[in-house]
């Protein structure tokens, strides 16, 4: 005979009837949220690494990496600031120099471009253009070193890279390039002695590899007054790195080894551990630095 007392489950029944609860059944899933959640937006895969080499006895390299992203649905392009110096100068003024100049860079590149931008998302018609950002932060750089490093100087290659678009400003014979597939594309131009005797026809390039003047640069950060900057604006393609070299690496390493290396590597890190570890197979006999980008798919 059933007992008059109500069950468990039948008095939790009668209490969600009275309050106008609905009844879940106990496998039911939860109700998905109809609100979707908002995209993790693509950013920048970096690597990068610098060393003294097998001969040198100090470093005066100098490689700098910044990079930002942010998620949600209003959100800005991912945003990279990348810069190499090469120090030069002797008894600690090279790395001095090298480090003054790269900092002062991006310290300007990043009050003058990017902080503005975090407010307005857009770049104004009334604000300096990417180029004259730079140029502006190779100028700031250049009056650093002078004032600060007598007898030092530097090479400066800056590139600040907005999604695939890249913007470049450079002094010196630090390299700048773009890998594809089995393509290597060098953007910069070196502002070095002999390359400007290669590019008047006075030598060839076989010729100015050995020259012994090969490393005497004609332009470079440090020096007094007005300094000339080369721009350059590229969009990197799909699948393509760029990569920012001092001369320890591409002097030593031929550029098939490089794009070989940089796309067939596991990672970004990877390789440029490997083109490190190339140029000391080769001598060593400078300080060597890599910075290897890929943008964004988005």
């Amino acid at each position: 005979m059933r007992s008059h007392c109500l069950l468990k489950e039948e008095i939790m029944q009668l209490l969600r009837n009275l309050l106008g609860l609905e009844t879940l059944s106990p496998s039911a899933p939860p109700t998905p949220s109809s609100t979707p959640a908002s995209p993790v937006q693509p950013r920048f895969k970096v690597g990068w690494i610098t060393d003294v080499g097998s001969v040198r006895r100090h470093n005066e390299d100098t490689a700098l990496v910044v990079t930002a992203a942010q998620d949600g649905d209003d959100s800005m392009p991912a945003f990279g600031i990348f810069i190499l110096a090469d120090g030069m100068g002797g008894h600690q003024a090279g790395e001095i120099a090298s480090s003054l100049a790269a900092r002062v860079a991006a310290h300007h590149i990043v009050h003058n471009f990017y902080l503005p931008t975090l407010v307005s998302q857009e770049h104004g018609a009334d604000q300096p253009s990417m180029n004259d950002v730079l140029v502006d932060a190779v100028q700031a750089a250049n009056q650093a070193v002078a004032d600060r490093v007598p007898g030092g100087g530097t090479t400066l290659t800056c590139a600040l890279l907005l999604g695939p678009r890249t913007y470049i400003a450079h002094v010196g014979d630090s390299r700048a390039y773009v890998a594809i597939h089995d393509k290597l594309d060098q953007i910069t131009q070196d502002h070095s002695l002999v390359d400007r005797l290669v590019e008047l026809g006075q030598l060839t390039r076989d010729e100015a590899a050995v020259h012994p003047q090969k490393n005497v640069l004609y332009r470079a950060v440090g020096q007094s007054g007005v300094l000339e900057v080369d721009t350059y604006v590229r969009t990197i393609p799909l699948g393509g790195r760029l990569l920012l070299c001092s001369d320890g690496l591409w002097t030593m390493v031929s550029e098939s080894e490089i794009v070989d290396t940089v796309t067939n590597s596991s990672s970004l890190q990877a390789a440029c551990e490997s083109l490190i570890a190339a140029a000391k197979r080769s001598g060593g006999h400078d300080n060597i630095t890599a910075i290897l980008v890929e943008p964004p798919l988005g």
